[in-house]
């Protein structure tokens, strides 16, 4: 019933076979990577007039100019995003250029700045999506945690079912998006020019005494608008979905990506200037602007609407990127190596499964506040890009393959004008909540420094190198625990005596009616091997055995001491909850004794 259950949430399995047959043309591979980046154009514009707001109508002619600023940068890392596509056609982007050129520390600084974009992108996108759900619908603000959390949860299941199925479900809103917000910018341009200055629902965010723009002001409103680019590295990271040929399929995707971003992004900051529409408590920007262009109709609500989808299915370019990128870290050792595991559907579903849970703590510490999570947004992934950069000017410099001066000129201005951004993001963001993250990517490469020397210290300790067989035999010394005395015990006493040469019984006296029935039980059947009574006053189980069993360790320093231990089993799952859990327990609790072997012998009921 489970595994039936399971096809029908998750799909049937997929043979590895099939991987090739499941990559993506270019139109639904664009819904996988471009979700990300497009759904900036929701917030990145508001957060960007939001610093400017209190400065009077000067804030938008300022925006418009930083808007420009803005975009020449998405432009410069498109290109220099191409070149890194070009020269790794394979996966890994940041972490394999930085750490193939510029060394592995540096490569894993990288790695860990895009983790935690991505992270970042999933709680922010679904709160910003709930956030333009309440523009629409104000009743529902006071639950923004609950739905951003079930909003991940269910994207979460969408992408389990494999990146095919999700580009599948998700190709509407991804297009209904960039179509909608194409039209609102044509229209609200064209009614501008006709009709002037629309009188909207919301009026600018303007102080009564407006204070001076100062340069830290501007920058602040420029970092609050670089969050526009988070996300346009995530196609080095999935160059694998694509069909071949992947690299060029991957490069035309992400031009035509970046065009559309660009266009949308000044669009929206153009017409905030136009209308002189600012963010208001309970609308967001992009709301107002559709105010401006539509008014209050049916096309109003179908731009509402598309921002609510694509905010919620940006999510997607993360639940592609993370887990290929964690996979790549784990084949390298410096994650657990699970991450690196396919799963049923040929999806990295470890991977899907940790970035889901990191995400909703997320949301859950923030309580679902968009503009609280937003200062801690985009440092990441610009050190990402910084570090790429870098990488690509030691690599052009080192090959000099065919075309390497241009490319040696787009990534060495890239890394110029991305490392000057990291700097002032860090600094304009760092008191609201950047420090955050600069904490948090040092924590990071000591994990992944501790994880490597795990298994280092593991591969070390397994080989078996100068490894010499023992000189004799080792006896079998074994102890029996029990319960009560019943059917399922004798299976089990068989295997014990069959395997040792001092096999001992063991009864913990939780209850002394119980403890005078076993030790009767035990006596009639004429075992020939004695029974040690444990006597535990505070009625635990496993303590007690755990500490006998130590003494009898400590009693044959030179032998291994195996446990067997009788369990039955019902023949239902659910029957399995109706018992106690003993056995499990003991288990685990003796999995990390030295010289100590545990054998569970099970005793399967007829019904």
């Amino acid at each position: 019933m489970i595994q039936g259950l399971r096809h029908i949430i998750f799909g049937s399995p997929l043979a590895t076979s099939q991987i090739a047959l499941i990559r993506l043309a270019i139109p639904l591979a664009f819904v996988i990577v471009s979700a990300n980046p497009l759904s900036s154009v929701a917030y990145a514009p508001e957060e960007m007039i939001r610093a400017l707001s209190g400065t009077g109508e000067e804030a938008f002619s300022y925006a418009v100019f930083i808007a420009l600023a803005i975009v020449v940068l998405m432009f410069i890392v498109v290109s220099s995003y191409s070149q890194v596509i070009r020269a790794y056609p394979g996966e890994g982007g940041a972490y394999v250029v930085a750490r193939q050129n510029l060394g592995t520390s540096l490569g894993l600084v990288g790695s860990a700045g895009l983790l935690v974009d991505y992270i970042l992108t999933v709680s922010v996108s679904t709160t910003a999506g709930v956030a333009a759900i309440g523009s629409a619908f104000p009743s529902i603000t006071h639950h923004q945690t609950e739905l951003s959390v079930t909003f991940i949860i269910l994207l979460t299941i969408i992408n389990l079912r494999g990146f095919r199925e999700s580009a599948q479900i998700l190709a509407f809103p991804v297009y209904l998006f960039v179509v909608s917000l194409l039209v609102m910018v044509v229209v609200g341009v064209f009614r501008y020019f006709t009709e002037g200055t629309p009188a909207v629902a919301s009026p600018p965010v303007l102080a009564a005494e407006a204070k001076d723009v100062g340069p830290y002001l501007l920058l602040l409103a420029f970092s609050g608008g670089c969050v526009a680019l988070t996300g346009i590295e995530s196609i080095s990271n999935t160059v694998g979905i694509f069909k071949t040929p992947e690299a060029r399929n991957a490069r035309v995707t992400l031009l035509v990506m970046g065009t559309l971003l660009a266009t949308l992004f000044f669009g929206v900051v153009l017409l905030a200037f136009f209308f002189k529409i600012g963010p208001l408590q309970g609308q967001t920007l992009v709301s107002g602007v559709a105010r401006g262009s539509f008014g209050v109709n049916v096309f109003f609500y179908v731009v509402q609407f598309s921002t609510v989808f694509i905010l919620v299915v940006a999510v997607n370019s993360s639940f592609s990127a993370f887990p290929r990128l964690a996979s790549t870290l784990a084949r390298d050792g410096f994650l657990p190596r699970a991450l690196s595991n396919l799963g049923d559907r040929l999806v990295f579903s470890n991977g899907v499964l940790v970035l889901a849970a990191l995400s909703m703590i997320l949301v859950l510490i923030f309580q679902g506040d968009t503009h609280r999570l937003i200062p801690l947004y985009s440092i990441g992934v610009f050190i990402g890009f910084t570090l790429t950069q870098l990488g690509m000017v030691v690599h052009w410099r080192q090959s000099r393959d065919k075309g390497w001066q241009r490319g040696l000129l787009i990534n060495g201005v890239g890394a110029v004008v991305t490392g000057v951004v990291l700097l002032v993001l860090t600094v304009t963001k760092f008191a609201s909540g950047a420090w955050i993250v600069v904490l948090v990517i040092p924590l990071m490469l000591l994990l992944f420094r501790a994880i490597r020397n795990h298994y280092h210290a593991v591969a070390e300790a397994l080989s078996l190198d100068h490894y010499a067989p023992p000189q004799r035999a080792v006896p079998r010394v074994v102890i029996f625990p029990i319960g009560a005395v019943h059917r399922a015990v004798l299976p089990a006493l068989e295997y014990a005596r069959a395997i040792g040469t001092r096999v001992e019984a063991v009864h913990v006296a939780v209850d002394e009616e119980a403890s005078r029935m076993a030790k009767l039980r035990w006596e009639r059947l004429e075992t020939g091997i004695p029974l040690t009574i444990i006597p535990s006053p505070y009625r635990a189980v496993v303590r007690p055995l755990v500490d006998y069993i130590q003494e009898v360790s400590r009693a044959y320093p030179s032998e291994h001491i195996t446990v067997v231990i009788p369990e039955f089993v019902p023949r239902r799952l659910w029957h399995q909850l109706l018992h106690n859990q003993t056995a499990l327990i003991l288990k685990l609790a003796l999995l990390f004794q030295r010289r100590v072997v545990v054998v569970s012998v099970p005793y399967h009921l007829p019904r």
